[in-house]
């Protein structure tokens, strides 16, 4: 295992065959990283950078299954992943460890005009249009982590939809882990251009060890006027996984942005999907559940910047606690003086399912006219002892009652969840 240096940055980009100016930016981004502190919010970062392996790099990326190791190939088949490409999807990037192993798009993709690769081929295949939307809306500086994954990146998706294309199907990326304290660090750009439509779907598993490994992601996306992005994930890291992504979103003109945000795993997550609604009519909605467990530590929510006049931003978040656990909700809303007739929502919902979990909501809410309104609603809860009365009454144990209860409660996020994804997550909650 190589140790974290200007070496093994300038090795990196070498083994990719990058342009120069990529291999000085990583070395910038390096040198960030070194400069900068933990962040000053949120839970306690005890990361060892001196034990994690950085880049591992496990076979080639394939268009075919059958090329790819046999062992690699039946892990993914035992997610789901395979037949959910035949099924369900119109092209799907699978990342194992470092780099990207497989990828691949139907037909309608190529007919429609879609760039969608993995993003180290974006880079040479396309580099102008990399190089517009490349560390425009996420800085390597802004904090440690973003420095980290600058001088890091590997993997991830590169999707352009052109002007009023729309398809049958979603996008998908799966990232996987398997090595012990490993460091994942791909980095995904979407530009949704004008008028058109793009669903995508995210996937994160880990396999468990005992020594914590760090997944440091960074996405941007761009939702040009009139144009449509819902980004659907569900996190199940393993409880070894220090989750720290920084994912955000700028929408122009009657655009819209859709996060769908589920965290059910890792050991600690930081994670608030961003919309900067700069585009007048421009509208952002997020919507995540965060579960936790023993020894978990979720730090989630979502920020709103209104920039844009007659803006709408819908945040809605759910979350459980339970074992002694930590599910807190960390967001901002900002509606800037010149937002005028702005409207936004805040509703933090917790429920525990003992005396020793916890949770805190620590919103930021901040408006700067007087023409915009901002509603922010909390409530924390246990479980209904009425409700679970009565379901017992009709001849269901009580644990069932509870995962009953429970999935009511998150009930409006399972419905914006593609159809796979919410079976999943029923499976997941229902080790509660």
């Amino acid at each position: 295992m190589e140790k974290l240096s200007e070496q093994l940055i300038r090795s990196i980009s070498s083994k990719k065959n990058e342009p120069d100016w990529m291999r000085d930016f990583r070395l910038q981004a390096y040198h960030k990283f070194l400069e900068l502190d933990n962040p000053d919010f949120g839970p306690e970062l005890d990361i060892d950078f001196s034990s994690i392996n950085y880049y591992k790099k496990v076979g080639n990326n394939e268009t075919e299954w059958k090329n790819v190791a046999c062992d690699i190939r039946d892990k993914f088949k035992s997610l789901g992943v395979i037949d959910a490409e035949d099924k369900h999807l119109s092209g799907v990037t699978n990342q194992y460890e470092s780099e990207v192993i497989y990828h691949k798009g139907k037909d309608e993709l190529k007919e429609k005009g879609v760039v969608f690769l993995a993003t180290d081929d974006a880079l040479k295949q396309y580099p102008e249009l990399f190089l517009e939307y490349f560390n425009n809306l996420v800085k390597y500086d802004e904090n440690k982590y973003t420095a980290l994954n600058g001088a890091l990146w590997s993997g991830g998706s590169f999707i352009y939809i052109p002007p009023y294309t729309k398809l049958d199907r979603p996008l998908q990326s799966y990232f996987r882990i398997d090595s012990v304290a490993l460091g994942q660090f791909e980095r995904t750009i979407i530009i949704v251009d004008e008028g058109a439509e793009l669903s995508y779907i995210e996937g994160c598993t880990a396999e468990s060890h005992s020594a914590n490994s760090l997944h440091a992601g960074v996405v941007e996306i761009y939702v040009k006027k009139g144009a449509k992005c819902k980004y659907s994930t569900i996190q199940n890291w393993s409880k070894d996984v220090y989750n720290l992504v920084t994912k955000r979103s700028i929408v122009y003109e009657n655009g819209l942005m859709e996060w769908v945000d589920g965290n059910v795993g890792s050991k600690v997550t930081m994670k608030y999907p961003s919309c900067i609604l700069v585009g007048d009519n421009a509208i952002g909605n997020s919507i995540s559940i965060a579960y936790a467990k023993l020894g978990q530590v979720i730090d989630a929510g979502a920020k709103m910047i209104h920039i844009g006049k007659n803006t709408k931003s819908k945040i809605i978040s759910k979350s459980i606690a339970c074992g002694g656990g930590t599910a807190n909700y960390r967001g901002l809303t900002k509606i800037c003086e010149e937002a005028t007739n702005a409207f936004a929502m805040v509703k933090c919902d917790t429920i525990m399912l003992d005396d020793i979990s916890s949770s805190d909501t620590i919103p930021t809410n901040i408006v700067l006219n007087n023409r915009s309104t901002l509603e922010h609603e909390a409530t924390v809860s246990k479980i209904n002892e009425e409700k679970l009365f009565y379901l017992m009454m009709k001849g269901i144990d009580e644990n069932h009652a509870k995962e009953l209860l429970i999935m009511g409660f998150i009930d409006d996020f399972k419905k914006e969840l593609p159809l796979e994804y919410a079976v999943e997550l029923n499976r997941l909650l229902k080790e509660i």
